[in-house]
């Protein structure tokens, strides 16, 4: 998978893609408008952000690049791949319980706390990784 060279955009589905993190320098978008919403992005090797009207979206730890980002009411989906593996925290709704997939495989239910974050692992082996994280 390509990383996102704009660093924020719009498919044609509703959804967003993502992330650079072949990047050696902290890059970032501003006041990108989706669907009502105003999203900023920061990215590059180390880290990939999203927020979403100010508020915590995604990260990822290292840097990401992410398609077909995809929320609602009873969570999200998305591609993601990278470089190395990575610790993904994506903002949820708070103390809930969400079933999570990760690349077809069942990683369990993970629960939120007051934060409404939900933090998986994610490892690559050369090819993107399809996410999963709908209530359960």
């Amino acid at each position: 998978m390509a990383v996102v060279k704009e660093l924020l955009r719009s498919e044609k589905d509703g959804s967003l893609s993502f992330g650079n993190y072949e990047l050696t320098e902290k890059t970032k978008l501003k006041d990108f408008e989706h669907q009502g919403d105003v999203y900023y992005v920061k990215t590059f090797g180390e880290i990939t952000k999203l927020e979403k009207n100010g508020s915590f979206l995604y990260e990822s730890e290292p840097g990401t690049a992410v398609t077909n980002f995809a929320e609602s009411d009873e969570g999200v989906s998305f591609t993601v791949d990278g470089k190395e593996d990575a610790q993904i925290t994506v903002g949820l709704a708070e103390n809930a319980a969400y079933q999570t997939t990760v690349d077809g495989k069942d990683a369990g239910v993970v629960e939120t706390g007051m934060s409404g974050k939900l933090t998986i692992s994610v490892e690559f082996t050369g090819t993107p990784v399809q996410v999963e994280i709908k209530k359960a």
